[in-house]
């Protein structure tokens, strides 16, 4: 039997049922009341889910940050655990992307998506398949963690160092404010200088505003796309 994952001081596990989706689940928890910092995990042979509770303090616009500081933290999680050359990027809207395959992804849930209101909660999930399912070929674009020479990478202690990093970019983020992880996570976008179709608006993506927006260029000026645009869509 796997032994249940261990999370640092202030983060609190929960092992989704099986067949639970832990985003989900997730949100229940948070509309009934839970403690922010609290993780809903599912570790399956080949899936890892997980999601994360915030309880935020700020208005929403800044709380969305919380998107960031998890994608920063679980690049980190995996420079530390996988081989040195695997290369980890994401898209602006969570997606990631190992060694260039799509490879699941975080996504942003919230009890609102006023940008102005402080919400009641916040919710960041991850998915990330670890083994590759269906025909070979139907989805090229499409890659599993344990095929890009990550096959020694155990999803709990994935899980363990993505909570550990994520906790230190929380941290950061609450002191230095979001340059650090505005330099991170801008580091770390793939598409930037490229035509891009988000959340409905079409441009030339070409930077990240204060609040991690992502910029367009278009035929009429520059647009930011905010990442509250992203809010309930999950990967």
């Amino acid at each position: 039997m796997t032994a249940a994952p261990v999370f640092p001081p202030l983060l609190t596990g929960c092992a989704a049922p099986e067949g639970a989706n832990p985003v989900e689940l997730a949100c229940a928890m948070a509309r009934a009341g839970c403690d922010g910092g609290t993780i809903v995990h599912s570790v399956q042979a080949d899936m890892l889910r997980a999601a994360v509770v915030f309880a935020p303090e700020v208005p929403l616009e800044r709380a969305v940050a919380m998107l960031p500081v998890c994608g920063v933290g679980l690049q980190n999680a995996l420079g530390a655990l996988a081989p040195p050359e695997v290369a980890v990027q994401f898209g602006w809207d969570g997606a990631l992307y190992v060694n260039g395959g799509r490879c699941g992804g975080l996504s942003l849930l919230a009890s609102g998506v006023d940008p102005t209101v402080v919400p009641d909660w916040l919710v960041v999930g991850l998915a990330l398949p670890l083994l590759m399912t269906g025909r070979p070929g139907d989805h090229p674009e499409a890659t599993a963690l344990y095929e890009e020479s990550c096959a020694d990478v155990g999803a709990s202690d994935l899980l363990e160092a993505w909570a550990r990093h994520m906790l230190v970019w929380i941290e950061t983020w609450e002191s230095e404010g979001t340059r650090p992880v505005h330099a991170e996570w801008t580091g770390m976008i793939v598409g930037l200088g490229d035509a891009a179709s988000v959340a409905g608006e079409t441009g030339r993506a070409i930077g990240l505003d204060e609040d991690f927006g992502l910029l367009l260029e278009t035929e009429t000026g520059t647009r930011a796309v905010p990442l509250t645009r992203l809010i309930g869509e999950m990967q």
